[in-house]
């Protein structure tokens, strides 16, 4: 997977994705991230890349024409052939009125060969050219940031967890909190007591089908104690089903 950002601070994609899991990724060759300066294809000697709006209003709006260059600068990248040879992009732009992410378009994300990440700031980007790029508007949440490049990190992460290779358990992405709806269950580690309080016993069983309807159990629990909207998804069973009912309308397991 190769991951572009078009952004005015690729030093806070850099910095961040060289970090921990991806960075351990991107040494191994799993994953690749590239950040690419918007200013560095601004036409004037000073590298303004926005301007007023037209209509008036507060704020400044980045210029279509400098995001534009930059994209095709990263199409030559992937493809050595100027944008209308090419293959279209997966070009992600990062607005708090896109769709809202979440893990099966994480999973989604993960097929591609490349993604292109555009970071707005200021008021925006000229219309324009978000029409003639970006192919999926993005949202990470209901509140606004003072760019895109925090949302472009939260979703290379996640995207990132369903590459071959960079997490160390293959099918750990799998097993996590919205893979099928449900949040994970509870972890523990050693001590087997802390402070008085024990470890489940059946996680000290050994017993691996024990093990796994405790595990989904405690995923359903866990699901209508907490995020009970997730239960209108979930693939339950019949008693699974008359559990979690009883755990959101009492609060706790019956």
């Amino acid at each position: 997977m190769n991951f572009y950002v078009m952004t005015l601070f690729p030093g806070m994609i850099n910095n961040a994705m060289s970090e921990s899991i991806t960075g351990r990724a991107i040494k191994a060759g799993h994953i690749s991230v590239k950040a690419v300066n918007i200013r560095d294809f601004a036409d004037n000697k000073h590298n303004h890349i926005d301007d007023y709006p037209y209509g008036g209003g507060a704020g400044m709006v980045m210029q279509a024409e400098p995001v534009y260059m930059c994209y095709r600068h990263i199409c030559t990248q992937i493809q050595d052939s100027p944008p209308e040879d090419a293959k279209p992009l997966r070009v992600i732009y990062l607005t708090p009125q896109g769709r809202t992410f979440n893990q099966n378009m994480a999973e989604e994300y993960a097929h591609e060969d490349n993604l292109v990440f555009l970071c707005g700031h200021y008021e925006g980007i000229d219309e324009r050219v978000i029409e003639e790029i970006v192919t999926d508007q993005v949202s990470i949440g209901d509140y606004v940031l003072t760019g895109g490049e925090l949302a472009a990190l939260v979703i290379m992460d996640a995207v990132s967890r369903f590459i071959p290779g960079v997490l160390n358990n293959c099918i750990s992405a799998h097993k996590e909190s919205f893979s099928d709806s449900l949040l994970e269950y509870p972890q523990y580690t050693r001590p087997e007591n802390w402070r008085g309080k024990s470890v489940p016993p059946v996680l000290l069983s050994g017993h691996h089908r024990k093990l796994e309807e405790w595990y989904r159990r405690q995923s359903v629990i866990r699901t209508a104690l907490m995020r009970p909207d997730l239960l209108e998804k979930a693939d339950l069973t019949q008693e699974e089903r008359e559990l979690a009912d009883r755990v959101v309308k009492y609060g706790r397991e019956i």
